[in-house]
């Protein structure tokens, strides 16, 4: 069956009162964070594909996302990049649309109102962005979550998750008339966004995936804490620990990272507390400010709206 741009596998599901979860790559995918949370997610309830663009050069330039070659059984195959949907019921909560996206390089009006079309039809109660950023964060530190939550209630608190609202203005992506379509749509959303550590840029951030998983099921139950990768992300940087010690200027950039990263903390707790000291403002070196600095151009793109 079509509906806009994508193919759906027929016999169509019948989902119940169904939340989409969604990432951009590469928009805000840094570490992999998101491909990786909808992964273990996709696992763990056992999810099927839905569907998937059936024209995807429509969209997308293969000079930039490359086709895949590969051998099977003798034979060469094409595998062409594609924005894929798939599906999950379950039995103690909301049934779920999964949606890897990519960012589109032209007709991207087109694209987003197909998704919007997808979540329409399925009559989605509830979109959840997930997505990761480069910033200037310690790795020897708990990965910061920002992200807004609107009216849902978390079941327990998160250390180092913070509410925040964007007040960004300037160049953005496209993608972002999808999240227009959905308040229009009046489908509720939140958003995460892990910030990891502009330094370490893993092809695959597990301590990232960790922390988002741990967020989710403080707001999902039927997401349990355990699923998150927390070993495999903390022996990624312990590995990390061994190569620093034989870079001593970097050492010291993350000692002032982390100085900066505590007294942020502390000054949030201190605004919080009538009864506390404010914290003291903790001075950056010439060096971190220029690598804030740099970092600062590579965010244009406005990840938190």
């Amino acid at each position: 069956m079509r509906i806009g741009a994508f193919e759906l596998n027929e016999p169509l599901p019948e989902l119940k009162d169904p939340h989409a979860f969604a990432m951009v790559r590469p928009w805000v995918d840094v570490g992999s964070v998101g491909t990786l949370t909808l992964n273990r997610l996709e696992r763990f309830m056992g999810s099927k594909e839905l569907g998937r663009l059936a024209r995807p050069g429509t969209f997308f330039d293969f000079t930039r996302y490359r086709p895949n070659m590969r051998l099977v059984d003798g034979k060469r195959e094409i595998k062409i990049p594609n924005s894929i949907i798939r599906y999950a019921i379950t039995e103690d909560g909301p049934d779920y649309l999964f949606l890897h996206l990519m960012e589109p390089h032209s007709n991207g009006e087109d694209y987003t109102d197909s998704i919007l079309e997808v979540m329409n039809h399925f009559n989605i109660k509830r979109y959840c962005r997930l997505g990761a950023m480069y910033d200037a964060v310690p790795h020897t530190r708990p990965l910061l979550v920002t992200g807004s939550l609107g009216d849902v209630q978390q079941k327990r608190p998160v250390a180092n998750f913070k509410i925040r609202q964007s007040t960004y203005q300037g160049p953005t992506t496209i993608m972002n008339l999808l999240s227009e379509g959905i308040e229009k749509a009046d489908i509720e959303s939140i958003n995460f966004m892990v910030h990891l550590p502009q330094y370490v840029q893993l092809e695959e951030d597990y301590a990232g995936t960790s922390r988002m998983i741990e967020v989710l099921s403080s707001v999902y139950d039927n997401i349990p804490a355990d699923l998150a990768p927390v070993r495999r992300g903390q022996r990624q940087y312990r590995e990390l620990n061994s190569s620093l010690e034989r870079n001593t200027e970097l050492k010291t950039l993350i000692q002032q990272m982390e100085a900066y990263y505590d007294a942020q903390l502390d000054s949030e707790d201190a605004s919080s507390s009538p009864t506390k000291e404010p914290a003291t403002t903790t001075q950056l070196s010439p060096e971190i400010e220029k690598f804030l600095s740099e970092l600062g151009g590579q965010l244009d793109s406005d990840p938190d709206e």
